[in-house]
């Protein structure tokens, strides 16, 4: 009988369930083989790359035939030798800068002004929202046209008599890399905007009564119980604002192709102009593991500051 049910009456008559091979099977391999297409699309799509990409930084190769084997000559040479990664290296910091202040400090004031609106709130919600599904060719042939010192915004109110704005602000090199930042920053902050929003409505409104029975100002309500209700989805945000900050290219390839003068060049502009302009392609894969390496060490702050008791 003990068999027959599956259990087994070891000395000491304490019975331990035996399963049976199938049940075993099913639990252990199963699972395996549904996740098996996604794993071998993985690793098709994501490690086989991500290994070509850590070979090919180590080789002269110009993207067609055979590649030299060259060591780490890339690596210093982006290090020590181009001053061109340099500043393409300062522009996207500045690039990270802009987008983890001006972004946030938008969409949260916005969000929170939302929150209390009741009538017409999705009327505004979708006008804010509408820019971030726009597609990026138009909305930087739009700006391109609107920041033009000819026929743009400024040359017309020139013609009224408000001087100063004809510009050429994508131009100049002082003004190229905020101004294609303000382009992609109308652009994205909506997004912003939309899941603080949808964070802040989550918040339990009993929070809120209890901060104004203490005496609470709006001020007091904003800092004390708005920002700590929404703090994961500001951090994760944070986060991956400073991923996409190093992968920053459509806006700035579309408008200026990193000039004048590379003013506006980051690193991705630089990556592909090595890659498919210089044909160098090997030098190209060592500036994209260099970015990797950045947006692994933002990951690396967030989890670090996590471990040492931040709540984040």
């Amino acid at each position: 009988m003990a068999q027959a049910s599956g259990q087994t009456m070891p000395m000491g008559g304490v019975v331990r369930a035996v399963q049976p091979k199938s049940r075993r099977w099913r639990r252990g391999i199963v699972p395996w083989l549904f996740i098996a297409p996604i794993l071998l699309l993985h690793l098709a799509v994501v490690i086989g790359p991500s290994l070509a990409a850590i070979y090919y930084s180590l080789t002269d190769w110009s993207g067609i035939g055979r590649a030299e084997f060259i060591g780490l000559e890339n690596f210093r040479t982006l290090i020590f030798e181009d001053t061109s990664y340099r500043d393409a290296l300062g522009n996207n910091l500045t690039w990270l800068g802009f987008f983890m202040t001006v972004p946030f400090i938008l969409a949260l004031a916005t969000a929170y002004l939302l929150a209390q609106v009741v009538r017409g709130s999705m009327f505004f919600r979708t006008m804010l929202f509408l820019p971030y599904i726009l597609p990026s060719v138009i909305s930087a042939a739009i700006w391109r046209n609107l920041l033009s010192p000819r026929v743009g915004l400024g040359a017309q109110l020139e013609t009224i008599g408000i001087s100063g704005l004809d510009f050429a602000w994508l131009g100049n090199t002082k003004t190229v890399l905020f101004a294609i930042a303000f382009v992609d920053n109308w652009h994205f902050w909506g997004f912003l905007m939309v899941l603080f929003l949808a964070a802040m409505q989550n918040i339990s409104p009993d929070l809120y009564d209890a901060a104004k029975i203490d005496g609470a100002n709006r001020r007091q309500e904003f800092w004390h119980v708005t920002v700590p209700g929404i703090r994961p989805t500001l951090v994760f945000m944070l986060m991956m604002v400073g991923i996409w900050s190093f992968l920053a290219f459509e806006y700035i390839w579309i408008l200026t192709q990193g000039g004048p003068a590379g003013a506006s060049e980051v690193l991705s502009v630089l990556v592909y102009k090595e890659a498919f302009n210089r044909f160098e392609a090997g030098y190209a894969a060592a500036i994209g593991l260099s970015m990797s390496f950045f947006a692994g060490l933002i990951i690396g702050i967030f989890v670090l500051l996590r471990r040492l008791g931040w709540e984040i």
